[in-house]
């Protein structure tokens, strides 16, 4: 199974609500942390509604 890295590279002060419980869904609480998931479909879902938050690359 294929995974993706996703590395928040902006805050989430002045979010929406449902984008902070996104991000930390995710496992990302500050800015500049990174993240190994597997890639599926909800998780590139998550990705999907922050991706102005974070960049994501296929490893």
């Amino acid at each position: 199974m294929s995974k993706i890295k996703v590395q928040q590279v902006k805050s989430s002060i002045n979010r929406l609500k449902n984008q902070k419980l996104t991000l930390i869904a995710l496992g990302l609480k500050k800015r500049g942390q990174t993240v190994i998931l597997p890639d599926n479909k909800s998780v590139m879902g998550m990705v999907n509604t922050v991706k102005h938050l974070v960049s994501f690359e296929k490893i």
